[in-house]
């Protein structure tokens, strides 16, 4: 995009929707959700019938869902953070055990492993993908280590083929080779090596939150696993140790939530294609912007662009990106969010847990990252004032010597 173009675009005025960095609603809903929903309430009037939980609309997501990712199971849950919750339970964790993660991360990673007494072990990641770096994993692995719990950042795919080398290279002295768990509550859709995230690894976790890929009713998550007994652990936490003969709690999602995951299930492909063509649009009106840093897509992965993540230089990082994002805002009329920086950064629990522990790449990427707005129904003007946006106000922070 020449500067000429530039100018055009923005004296066109701004878009008349307020996009928001990372927006409110992300997979939407058509007539046949809305349908769904009423059939699904009126068909549950009947005394025999209600909304209880063992029901086909449940069993027929859950299955769909495996089907999906190529996985043998599928286990619907109340959220991805509940999902998260149940994958360090079903570790059984002793005090002093160790589950490796990236420090570049949302906060309910860690706190799962929190929650169960375990010891965050943080990571840093791959600069071009902001996925946990297999390289750096593999230093952190002790004897006590458990897991390696990944976040499939943004939408990209986390390498899942090298953490299962590393983990069959560093066997645990009493449990063996260690688990890996993918986090992928931002990723639902896309695709790793020929297969569709979900499928790698001892178990992947998925949200259904109103801002991700897709939605049952504003809440909800999925656990994918080829694993039947991991399957029949996760059942049994999700509901009172059904099946298990152990304890279990109420994670369990609703009738109505399944029957709409079904149809957003349906539709996930078709909600996820025009994220990607407008993310790989404005990656070519920004490609000639040397002080940006643009998505990577490695060739053997689909990104599914739920956020679109941008890096500033070294030497703008903090204050001078910061300062950047208000201009955007205050200038432009463009928001923007910071996804995500360390989690120890701003949560105090979690730098308790995690005081010794040093990560300067990701302290600096922290300080270096923005996610500019990105949503499957943003009109393509929308899309090129955006871009344009961004590279005036690099323009602008050039001149001014920042």
């Amino acid at each position: 995009m020449d500067r000429m173009h530039r100018k055009q675009i923005l004296q066109r005025g701004r878009p008349s929707a307020k996009w928001e960095g990372e927006p409110m609603l992300g997979g939407w809903y058509t007539d046949e959700e809305f349908e769904t929903v009423m059939r699904t309430i009126r068909d549950s009037m009947d005394p025999y019938v209600g909304f209880g939980f063992f029901c086909d609309e449940i069993v027929d997501f859950e299955k769909a869902f495996a089907q999906y990712c190529g996985t043998a199971e599928a286990i619907s849950v109340t959220s991805a953070g509940a999902g998260l919750d149940m994958a360090i339970m079903a570790l059984d964790l002793q005090p002093g055990d160790e589950v490796i993660s990236p420090a570049i991360n949302f906060k309910a990673a860690h706190y799962a492993i929190l929650g169960q007494r375990g010891k965050v072990i943080l990571c840093e990641v791959d600069p071009r993908t902001l996925c946990a770096d297999p390289a750096d994993v593999e230093k952190r692995i002790t004897p006590r280590t458990r897991a390696i719990l990944v976040t499939h950042m943004n939408g990209l795919s986390a390498p899942m083929d090298d953490y299962l080398e590393i983990a069959q290279r560093h066997r645990h002295p009493k449990y063996g080779p260690l688990q890996v768990i993918g986090d992928a509550a931002r990723a639902c859709g896309g695709g790793y090596k020929g297969t569709k995230i979900g499928k790698k690894g001892w178990m992947t976790v998925f949200s259904f939150h109103t801002m991700k890929l897709m939605t049952t009713l504003g809440e909800g998550g999925m656990i994918t696993t080829d694993d039947p007994d991991l399957a029949q652990r996760l059942r049994g936490i999700r509901m009172w140790g059904e099946g298990s003969g152990r304890w279990g709690g109420n994670y369990k999602m609703s009738k109505v939530q399944a029957a709409v995951g079904l149809v957003q299930l349906r539709r996930l492909d078709e909600m996820i294609a025009p994220r990607v063509r407008l993310a790989r649009q404005r990656t070519e009106m920004l490609r000639d912007v040397p002080e940006l840093t643009l998505p990577y897509e490695p060739p053997d992965c689909d990104h599914t662009y739920y956020l679109y993540t941008i890096l500033l230089p070294r030497e703008w990082a903090g204050e001078t990106r910061d300062k950047l994002l208000e201009m955007l805002k205050e200038d432009y009329g463009v928001e923007t969010t910071v996804a995500n920086p360390p989690t120890y950064q701003d949560n105090p629990f979690i730098r308790q847990h995690t005081a010794a522990q040093e990560l300067p790449l990701s302290d600096e990427l922290g300080a270096r990252l923005f996610c500019a707005p990105l949503h499957p129904l943003m009109p393509e003007e929308d899309n090129e004032y955006i871009a344009a946006a961004i590279a005036d106000v690099v323009e602008r922070m050039k001149a001014e010597g920042r």
